[in-house]
């Protein structure tokens, strides 16, 4: 029997899909002047599998952001962010080590590709480059569709890998708050979004482990839409949090986004395929209790016995969610996984330091960054 929820999901799909066969048609003829963007999203892997995606627009380039910019300004690049014009059906060239392979953007624009590296990978490196091309079409000023990124590829050194979530984990978003969030979204940049107190500190702790010569691959996963990744990627780097991929989701009208289990749906998926790609790493998960996050990680400690370290769940809920979240907490602790619901990032780092995750000579910069990040 057909809900007026499958009613709306069936429509708003067919909506979108005859207004992007009208707009494809469109640019050919309107938009032919507006230059090709090849978006890159740092690949990632081991040394058996990595994973490579991205996308290809039509669109101008966003301004860079600064402490200045007016509420207009930010506005503006909202709409850019979210006003995209996909290429579908285009050839992707993709160079890395030493190799071309060739893959095919979809109707929305996105491009995915698995490849496996060579078995004389150098030792003591992590990050990789990567060019991206696109053979068949040119700029409307004549030149050449490139871009050149890196790739993320876990050492045999790496201890362990760490998956975070974002939202209310290290960003502050408001997430439980609709309204809070859709501000913050729409209005801010990667200058004026605020981080969680420490944060930074916490995950450079993680990302050198408890001898600094380490390098532990940092994952953060997010249900927020690819349409934000570039202000992701400014936020982390103007906040000095380190680098890694960052795995988002499609953003359209489907029944995948309305219905209620689409968040931990993708998280899961995302969440196994980093798990998939590094099958010698041990990870330690990070979220919050706003959303899903307790029951995403009670799921994979489940499916992976023996391959989670710890979980650090940001307490960001009221009493009632506490209570639930403590059930799951003893769920994880069965499987003798530390599950922790903590209020601040020192309470986390002390813990890491006492299970040999971190320095413990580090918890000193955590608390001085925990003490800047909040005044």
């Amino acid at each position: 029997m057909t809900t007026w929820k499958d009613f709306l999901v069936s429509a708003s799909a067919d909506a979108e899909n005859q207004f992007d066969r009208l707009k494809n048609r469109l640019a050919k003829r309107l938009d032919a002047k507006k230059p090709y963007k090849l978006v890159y999203y740092r690949g990632f892997g081991s040394p058996t599998a990595v994973w490579i995606t991205g996308r290809v627009l039509r669109e101008r380039d966003l301004s860079t952001p600064s402490d200045n910019d007016t509420f207009w300004q930010n506005l503006l690049a909202t709409y850019q962010r979210f006003e995209s014009d996909e290429v579908p059906n285009v050839t992707v060239r993709v160079d890395a080590f030493d190799e071309s392979y060739t893959t095919t953007t979809d109707k929305e624009g996105y491009f995915e590709l698995t490849i496996n590296p060579p078995d004389d990978l150098p030792p003591g490196r992590a990050w990789f480059p990567v060019r991206y091309a696109l053979d068949d079409v040119v700029q409307p000023n004549g030149e050449a569709v490139v871009k050149e990124g890196h790739l993320m590829i876990s050492p045999l050194y790496s201890q362990f890998g760490v998956i975070s979530d974002i939202d209310d984990t290290v960003l502050v978003t408001g997430a439980t708050n609709l309204l809070q969030t859709a501000r913050l979204t729409f209005l801010g940049n990667a200058y004026t979004r605020l981080p969680f107190a420490g944060v930074a500190a916490f995950y450079r702790a993680l990302q050198s482990g408890p001898i600094t010569t380490l390098f532990n691959p940092i994952y953060f996963v997010s249900s927020s839409p690819w349409n934000l990744y570039d202000l992701l990627v400014d936020f982390f780097r103007i906040q000095g949090i380190p680098k890694g991929p960052i795995l988002l989701r499609d953003f359209s009208f489907s029944a995948k986004l309305l219905s209620s289990q689409s968040h931990h749906t993708h998280k899961l998926a995302m969440i196994r395929k980093v798990l998939d790609v590094n099958p010698q790493l041990p990870f330690v998960l990070i979220g919050d209790s706003g959303q899903q996050d307790p029951e995403i990680y009670t799921q994979v400690v489940r499916e992976n016995p023996g391959r989670i370290r710890a979980i650090y769940i940001r307490d960001v809920t009221e009493e009632q969610r506490d209570e639930s979240v403590r059930e799951l907490i003893r769920t994880a602790e069965a499987f003798n996984v530390p599950m922790l619901l903590v209020p601040d990032t020192v309470e986390a780092a002390e813990h890491a330091a006492s299970l040999g995750l971190i320095d413990p000579d580090t918890i000193p910069e955590i608390r001085a960054d925990r003490r800047a990040d909040k005044e």
